[in-house]
């Protein structure tokens, strides 16, 4: 069996890898000429997702990975914050959580090493189609044409091959644009290193303004300590953020600026939400060339509403068909959760169980399953933060934040 993938992100290239490993005949096609050449931010695998990477890769990549990985475990339990700092809760103890924090970076240079030769950088997917028979087929910019038994499409939120499939956009505009950034936890004051800790936390105002602090830390809190196998790019504590503000004229401006310019209106921009200075010091001190825009997009959250096409020898995953927030922290686990279980259904087909458009109709139902439950849980805080974007969220927020800090200080007495 010939498959081809298109798009190298992490949902392509763990799907590659795997067919790579099990003896398929496999292309992975992506326009990016580096694989490194990527978001210097980190992805959340968990414990779902990284069962999923050992169907996929070798047991070596899997201990380099931990080794790279930052564990959820060792860290402090989640913090909630209003916008002047004042604590409003915690999440669940981690104790006991198997998830791990990763470099995307890292992860993707991992993945590409197991898809090997069958990666071939440079090389954009300009279109899909089928011969008279049923073969699938890909076109590439360069005008070759690429014949296969089977086209997967990883290409991500504006898929080419995903449009194909549905005759039109799968994902639509979830109406928040993201900022992020890095910034490194010796880099603040005291005060504010206090006050983060060595947690993630989320800390929302009036007006849809959000802010994600995530922590990373590779070497201190390391998945598995083999300081011989680390290949992380994060090499010591690390702030990960991410701001986020309702698309507007206003926030569109924005999206034009680049590195210190935009981490400097960015700082403008909540402090005129009066937002207190210190809780925007993560912001202030990040690393300019980390600092970036992105427009939030997301599928629809019902399973029927996902990959609405008759099962074939076309199919695609991960963003291409359940476009997720980032607020869900569970994306690229979804995609590679998704190129494990396509794997497992061209098992069925390659002994002779079921054809391949059968396989194909048994994955995109579990498909839809994974994606309706990221795509839920994702929106939810999407939908939490646009909440407050009106003259009634804005006061229930501003009503119901003294009680809750309050309830959290009783409690931690």
């Amino acid at each position: 069996m010939r498959v081809v993938v298109v798009g190298g992100g992490i949902g392509g290239l763990a799907l590659g890898a795997g067919l790579r490993r099990r003896g398929y005949e496999v292309a992975v096609y992506d326009r990016d000429t580096d694989v490194a050449s990527t978001g210097g931010y980190h992805i959340t695998l968990d414990g779902r997702a990284q069962s999923a990477l050992r169907e996929l890769v070798a047991p070596a990549t899997v201990r380099r990975l931990l080794a790279s990985g930052s564990a959820l475990r060792l860290r402090d339990r989640d913090a909630f914050w209003d916008r002047r700092g004042r604590l409003l809760g915690h999440g669940p103890e981690l104790g006991g959580d198997s998830g791990i924090d990763v470099d995307r970076i890292t992860l993707r240079v991992l993945l590409a090493e197991e898809a090997g030769d069958a990666l071939h950088l440079g090389r954009a997917v300009s279109g899909v189609g089928q011969d008279a028979d049923g073969t699938p087929h890909v076109l590439l910019d360069d005008g070759d044409r690429v014949p296969a038994d089977l086209v997967v499409g990883a290409d991500g939120t504006h898929s080419v091959v995903a449009r194909y499939l549905a005759g039109g956009r799968t994902s639509s505009p979830a109406g928040i644009v993201g900022f992020s950034g890095r910034t490194l936890r010796a880099d603040l004051g005291p005060g504010e290193r206090q006050r983060l800790g060595t947690r993630s936390g989320l800390a929302v105002g009036p007006r849809g303004a959000a802010l994600y602090v995530g922590f990373l830390d590779p070497v201190g809190n390391a998945a598995l300590d083999a300081p011989e196998l680390r290949m992380s790019v994060t090499t010591g504590p690390t702030y990960i953020w991410g701001a986020m503000f309702p698309e507007s004229t206003a926030t569109d401006s924005l999206r034009g600026l680049r590195a210190g310019a935009l981490r400097d209106a960015l700082v403008s921009r909540f402090d005129g939400q009066g937002w207190a200075r210190h809780t925007l010091e993560v912001v202030a001190r990040a690393d300019p060339r980390s600092v970036a825009a992105y427009r939030f997009h997301a599928a629809p959250t019902r399973a029927a509403a996902l990959a609405p096409w008759p099962a074939g020898r076309v199919t695609a995953l991960g963003d291409a068909v359940h476009a997720t927030p980032p607020t869900a922290g569970m994306g690229a686990g979804a995609a590679i959760r998704d190129a494990a279980a396509l794997l497992r259904h061209l098992g069925d087909v390659r002994d002779g169980r079921t054809t391949t458009a059968g396989a194909v109709a048994l994955f995109e139902a579990g498909m839809r399953r994974r994606g309706s439950e990221v795509l839920t849980r994702g929106m939810r805080t999407v939908r939490l933060i646009l909440a407050t974007d009106s003259t009634l969220g804005t006061a229930a927020l501003a009503l119901g934040t003294p009680v809750l800090t309050a309830a959290a200080r009783l409690r931690n007495r």
